[in-house]
């Protein structure tokens, strides 16, 4: 497997944060459901499931989450699942974002890789996709 690199813009929609699932002792943990459209070496669609966890200091939160991106992947048509792990420490951020282990179908069957996002200061989201397949 030669590892190649993916990049690209994506726009965010439909985020739909429900009711939180817990709230007490000043931490919540919610459920967030949104949309992606990817542009650029991968092409296509996405929904993501997050849990959210926030607490009384603004800038420590975190979430994990599954999306599930169906499209095309520099040429190769199928889909494939991600997983995020995300923390905000007092506003020091970090994130994974990995593939899981045998998601992909179609041509992109036996994808492996990590994607990293970036948001501009005007709102916009890039995605830089090391993968291998």
């Amino acid at each position: 497997m030669m590892p190649m690199t993916a990049k690209g813009t994506f726009d965010t929609a439909n985020w739909d944060a429900q009711p939180p699932i817990e709230n007490r002792e000043g931490v919540s943990i919610g459920h967030v459901t949104l949309s992606k459209t990817f542009h650029g070496d991968l092409t296509g669609t996405s929904v993501v499931h997050l849990l959210v966890a926030t607490t009384e200091v603004e800038t420590s939160r975190s979430y994990v989450a599954m999306e599930r991106i169906e499209g095309t992947l520099d040429g190769r048509s199928g889909s494939f699942v991600v997983q995020h792990n995300a923390v905000s420490d007092q506003g020091e951020q970090s994130l994974r974002i990995t593939v899981v282990p045998d998601s992909g179908r179609g041509e992109l069957a036996g994808l492996r890789g990590e994607m990293e996002i970036v948001i501009e200061a005007d709102g916009g989201h890039s995605y830089t996709f090391d993968y291998r397949l």
